[in-house]
């Protein structure tokens, strides 16, 4: 492979061959050659050839030149290898960065104990000590007696084999378990008897966005799965033709009965579910990450019942709640863009019969719950959690009242208990479990964490702005109580911006390290997310993605505008299609900040869908093969904005195993950065090895992964990290 480097040396860059020979001909390995590089306070990217190619599309010609970094060959691995080293040496330079490594872990060693779920005489939670790889799942009996059912910390020395997903028999006695190996998405599914832990023979393989769900008499799973991957390429094979399965315990996968498939539509999903009390298998049939689903039923209690396509039109989403008999109650956003519960009778399901329970309201219903006979419904108010009962009928019986403003996780619970659960955190108030009992209509406290640190010395408030086109946006700041507004502030601006995902409060130790360290944690609730229902999604959806990022930036200018921070204090941080944000930022907005950090992100916006699930994602962006969507997605894609100019600091992250948004993205909008980057700024590659889009990733890859991030934006505000950090 031919190789060019470029020199970026007190503020000029100049091509330097030289020197990339004299270290190949040293014998250096990678590591060794960029660590001298980087100690001599110089930054060499590895650069491969460029591709003349120009594809037109729809009329338009449109340059390629890294297209040659999608394909996995040797010149590509060793190009790789030479960026992972190279980002490393830089990262490893900056001086004090222990500090926060020792910080993030300090805060992090604290026991966590899940919400916990019932099945049978048995209750399981997930508990972590406070630095294992992967939190181990528990089971405690009727006897009181607690003991470990699965500990993912034993499937592999370096915790990258991780548990992604659990579903336990009715009855309580059998695990179903899935395991994704560094951070794929793809699973296998594995089966344990509680009682004696003894490992069952059967294994359900690929199986990719499906869980495992018991029949009635525990007897075998439903589950959806692929056919495996036809070109052998995990990281580039197409996804399609998801099919229903049944497996019946003791029986090899290769005997499993076919439920349901539909091979004239490919691009169907099946989401797949049992009703509580056995006499349903229910289908959500979903088109990529479109909200909108079919819903299809099949009765189980008939041996020979066919499927009944009960709502066949795409039109909304229905997400099935629970039944009453032959009466189906459904959360859905059919003409009520903030949500309502509704009523089908499957007797009669014709639309003029459907029955309205809880009507739309001002706030957007998050997640309802059907428990001990009453709907449990959890609302945003301003992106922040409310939790509400109504009997069936639809009246409101009570508020549960909170202990502050953040956000709620759940409730959790099962039509045939008395009680729930659900989970209260904030920015700087870790997960705390409660139990809420309808016998006393009060909640008692299940499991709260002891931390390291005082809450009340820490702020979190609530503000809004205002957008480029006058839309008021909700944005959550966090800091350590004394900040002073002076415009100097280090700040960190997190986003998302899609697949109407909501920015609810969320907790984390490491954010609070970099609140120890003098930072401000500034979250925008930007369209494209669910915060305020589903019109502000569709708000930030196909050829109006534009909004996302004027929101962002404008959420950028409110904090310099009010003496929070400046562009020189200001950093930029997003995963996935929050790493799409950042690739808009840098290519559309660089002198807002002093360093941007695109994450595992989507960056080439014409390509995206030819890989993996990527084609899922037409749904939300829309495709280049459209002739009318293309313009939008050429307007925005980073990888073709990309232009030669002055860029802030930029570390382009990404994973070696990232099987949903495959590290190419990644590949290709580092080089074009380095090849166009005309300031002094350094544009880095963080790949991690045997790790994926994010799931499964062990603890101390996460605290390594926080410091890196850190530390970086602190030597890219030119600041100097402390020796020690004050708890």
């Amino acid at each position: 492979m031919a190789l060019r480097f470029r020199l970026a040396q007190q503020g000029l860059l100049v091509a330097t061959l030289g020197m990339a020979l004299a270290a190949c001909q040293s014998g250096n390995t990678p590591e060794e050659a960029a660590a001298q590089q980087i100690s001599a306070n110089k930054l060499v990217y590895p650069e491969t050839e460029k591709d003349a190619l120009v594809e037109t599309i729809h009329g338009v010609a449109v340059a390629d030149p890294y297209r040659h970094l999608e394909e996995n060959t040797p010149e590509t691995e060793s190009w790789v290898k030479e960026q992972q080293a190279f980002g490393q040496a830089y990262l490893a330079k900056i001086p004090n960065k222990q500090v926060v490594v020792d910080r993030i872990t300090e805060l992090w060693n604290y026991e966590k104990i899940s919400a916990p779920f019932e099945n049978g005489d048995n209750q399981f939670y997930y508990r972590n000590d406070g630095l294992q790889a992967q939190s181990v799942l528990y089971v405690k009996g009727k006897d009181g007696v607690e003991k470990a059912v699965l500990d993912p910390n034993s499937f592999s020395a370096d915790g990258t084999v991780a548990l992604s997903g659990v579903s336990v028999s009715n009855d309580g006695k059998i695990l179903a378990y899935g395991v994704s190996k560094s951070g794929s998405d793809w699973q296998q599914w594995q089966f344990i008897d509680i009682a004696t832990g003894k490992k069952l023979n059967d294994e359900l393989s690929w199986i990719k966005f499906s869980s495992a769900v018991w029949d009635k008499e525990n007897q075998g799973v439903f589950y959806a799965r692929y056919d495996a991957p036809a070109g052998g390429d995990l990281l580039a094979d197409v996804n399609f033709n998801q099919k229903v399965y049944y497996h019946k315990l003791g029986t090899d996968q290769r005997q499993d009965l076919l439920i349901y498939e539909r091979p004239q539509n490919k691009d169907w999903g099946f989401g797949i579910d049992v009703s509580e009390k056995g006499e349903y298998l229910l289908l959500s049939i979903s088109q990529g990450t479109d909200k909108r689903n079919r819903f299809f039923y099949k009765s189980l209690f008939e041996p020979k019942a066919q499927v009944v396509e009960l709502i066949l039109k795409l039109e909304a989403e229905y997400e099935f709640l629970g039944n009453d008999g032959t009466v189906f109650y459904f959360k859905t956003d059919l003409d009520a863009p903030n949500g309502k519960v509704i009523a089908i009778d499957t007797r009669n399901s014709d639309k003029s019969q459907w029955q309205t329970i809880i009507p739309e309201s001002k706030d957007p219903i998050n997640k309802v719950a059907i428990i001990n006979d009453h709907l449990v419904v959890s609302y945003l108010h301003d992106v922040l959690g409310q939790l509400s009962i109504f009997s069936m009928g639809g009246q409101k019986r009570q508020e549960v009242t909170l202990p502050g403003k953040g956000n709620v996780a759940g409730p959790f619970g099962k039509a045939s208990k008395d009680y729930f659960y659900y989970v209260f955190n904030s920015y700087i108030q870790p997960e705390t479990t409660y139990k809420f009992d309808f016998k006393t209509a009060e909640s008692t406290v299940v499991a709260k964490p002891q931390v390291s640190f005082n809450p009340d010395n820490y702020v979190s408030e609530q503000v809004f702005y205002t957008s480029k086109d006058g839309t008021r946006v909700p944005m959550m700041l966090s800091y350590k109580k004394g900040l002073v507004r002076n415009g100097q502030n280090p700040t960190l601006l997190y986003a998302y911006g899609g697949f109407a995902i909501s920015m609810t409060p969320r907790f984390s130790p490491a954010n609070i390290a970099w609140l120890d360290m003098g930072g401000i944690y500034a979250v925008p609730s930007l369209r494209g997310g669910a915060d305020y229902g589903e019109s502000w999604h569709q708000a930030g959806m196909f050829d109006k993605k534009q909004n996302v990022f004027d929101d962002y930036f404008a959420a950028a200018e409110y904090l310099i505008n009010e003496k929070y921070t400046n562009s020189t204090k200001l950093g930029a941080y997003g995963r996935s299609n929050g790493g799409l944000l950042m690739g808009a930022a840098l290519t559309q907005r660089p002198e807002l900040f002093a360093a941007v950090l695109p994450a595992v992100g989507v960056l080439d916006m014409l390509r995206f869908h030819k890989f993996t699930i990527g084609w899922a994602w037409t749904s939300e962006y829309g495709s280049a093969d459209n002739a009318e969507q293309f313009p939008a997605l050429l307007a925005y894609s980073p990888y073709h904005n990309v232009k030669a100019q002055a860029y802030p600091a930029t570390m382009v992250m990404t994973a070696d195993h990232d099987d949903r948004v495959v590290p190419l993205h990644s590949f290709k909008f580092a080089a074009m950065m380095q090849e166009k980057q005309q300031g002094d700024k350094p544009v880095i590659m963080r790949i991690e090895s045997n790790a994926g889009h994010g799931a499964g990733k062990p603890t101390s890859m996460k605290i390594d992964e926080f410091a890196d991030i850190y530390s970086f934006l602190w030597q890219s505000f030119g600041l100097t990290l402390p020796q020690t950090l004050a708890k």
